[in-house]
């Protein structure tokens, strides 16, 4: 059936076809990516509707209104990329939507940059197509923080050590130095891309010829030099972010087990529709897979043994040290199976089964938009999140709106709950910066502004926690006004779940209550 279709295609596969044989002239790939972005974006924006962003975007963009080398909690790549997007484009969700579709975007655009290493014409298009049919540039891409920022860094980093490994010359040991550094600066768990990279290049034949040329130890003296101002921050600041990410290690054998099993088995969940397609077009060529694998080109079996060493390395570790291991951590290296599979099979594969991925990606794309979306938007409305992020506009515009009632002046300064304190900073017209802290289990410290300056925290009423810290800071300011208001989402003028929000305003000394005891103004409505 397949044969007889690309022979004599029904009408509505021509068009289909067409765009295929646009592959090799330049457009097909730009133009499959473009749309994914534009339809995802819409899928964001209606999805979320009422709901605000993330509150890992909205870090992600607090942390980056501040260059610098290392930040609390990660490392500084997610905030240097949302500062760079929002130079450009503006302070809203629609931007920021867009800023991590486009990540996802130019992810693929980067796996392209391997697959045709090895393949020409619609097998680089099959290659997309099966990874947009994972969870990894959706639905994991949205939420862009420390994982998400992977997903382009990968990809490219693996092309620029493929060729390396190739060419053996400089610019491209180089560019292998660089963009390590930058998956580094990412994600501290990229050590194991790195490490993969050196497994790769030791179990490979070619491994005497590319190490005793100049290109590995290039890579390692460029790579360590763009990680020195990083490592310089970790050293002169107390390694918060490396520590941040040591807490992740403090498990037992039986649970690093269990961490290890749930890695791979959530791994071959993401790639299970991907898997069943596959097979559905491999059918019984599937029996010439070992003859495939015998046959490989080197640079397709290097990639083979980096994928390998992806996965086995931070299970070796993790049952070493007893560390945490979702899965998702290593969304980003799907491409990395999915590139060997497809470009390493040396029979044909019919245009028939693109166009027919195509349709079902399509098909997906289009519930997810019309279907999907609308009632996902409406089900949040009525029953928000357990963070409360569709009422995170409506707190930070009231809290703006009584603190200029009580002060006169634009709020410089928020702290209370860390999510909530993130969507002020971006949800606020005046932007106050993020005092901190952020992590109320840690620490009941005093937030970093200083009292004389001013400041404002916030929390919801049932965040005991964050309620005890600010009866803390009441007892150590004194003069404070705490008040409580209602908030409420809305979707599409249709009201939706309600949510009662506490602040604590630390005026300015000049501008302090005459009394030291709070001011209570308890259930005012707050305005949307």
């Amino acid at each position: 059936m397949a044969q007889r279709s690309d022979r004599a295609p029904a009408r509505w596969r021509r068009p289909f076809l067409r765009w295929l044989d646009g592959v090799e002239a330049g457009w097909a790939v730009p133009l499959l990516i473009a749309c994914f972005v534009a339809v995802w974006t819409l899928y964001l924006a209606i999805a979320y509707a009422g709901g605000g962003l993330h509150p890992d975007t909205l870090e992600a963009w607090t942390l980056g209104r501040d260059f610098a080398w290392g930040y609390a909690k990660h490392p500084p790549l997610m905030g240097w990329v949302a500062a760079a997007w929002t130079s450009v484009f503006p302070t809203s969700d629609w931007s920021l939507q867009l800023m991590a579709m486009a990540n996802a975007g130019l992810a693929l655009f980067f796996v392209d940059l391997i697959s045709r290493q090895f393949v020409t014409g619609h097998k680089r298009i099959l290659v997309l197509l099966l990874l947009m049919l994972t969870p990894a540039y959706q639905f994991h891409a949205q939420r862009f923080n420390a994982n998400a920022v992977q997903l382009a860094i990968w990809p490219l980093a693996t092309w620029c050590f493929l060729r390396a490994f190739e060419t053996r010359g400089s610019l491209w040991a180089i560019a292998v130095g660089c963009t390590t550094a930058l998956a580094m600066v990412g994600k501290y768990y990229s050590i194991f891309l790195v490490a993969s990279f050196a497994f790769a290049a030791l179990a490979h034949p070619g491994r005497r010829v590319y190490f005793t040329s100049a290109s590995p130890w290039i890579s390692i003296v460029v790579g360590l030099a763009a990680l020195s101002p990083h490592i310089h921050w970790l050293a002169t600041t107390g390694a918060s972010s490396f520590t941040y990410a040591l807490a992740h290690a403090n498990g037992i054998a039986a649970s690093s087990l269990s961490e290890a099993r749930t890695f791979v088995l959530g791994l071959v969940a993401a790639m299970g529709v991907s898997a069943v397609l596959w097979v559905l077009i491999a059918g019984t060529r599937l029996k010439q897979l070992p003859a495939d694998f015998a046959a490989m080109s080197p640079g397709l079996r290097l990639l083979v043994y980096v994928a390998i060493g992806t996965i086995v390395l931070p299970v070796l570790t993790s049952l070493a040290m007893g560390t945490d291991l979702p899965s998702l951590w290593a969304l980003q290296g799907l491409f990395l199976f999915v590139v060997p599979v497809v470009c390493g099979t040396r029979y044909p594969i019919e245009r028939f089964y693109t166009v027919n991925v195509t349709m079902i990606v399509a098909g997906v794309t289009l519930a997810a938009v019309l279907v999907a979306a609308p009632i996902h938007a409406v089900h949040r409305n009525d029953h928000g999140y357990e963070e409360g992020r569709n009422l995170y506009a409506q707190a930070a515009r009231e809290l703006t709106r009584q603190w200029r009632e009580l002060t006169g002046e634009p709020l410089s300064a928020v702290s209370g709950d860390g999510s909530l304190a993130f969507a002020t900073a971006f949800y606020s017209p005046d932007h106050p910066n993020n005092a901190g802290p952020f992590e109320f289990e840690d620490t009941l410290g005093l937030p970093k502004a200083a009292p004389e300056r001013g400041m404002a925290a916030l929390c919801f009423r049932d965040q005991d926690i964050c309620i005890h810290w600010m009866g803390w800071v009441s007892r150590r300011v004194g003069h404070v006004v705490r008040r409580e208001f209602t908030v409420q989402a809305s979707l599409w003028g249709r009201p939706g779940l309600a949510r009662e929000v506490v602040v604590l305003m630390v005026p300015p000394q000049d501008k302090a209550p005459a009394s030291a005891a709070d001011e209570f103004s308890a259930n005012r409505r707050g305005t949307e």
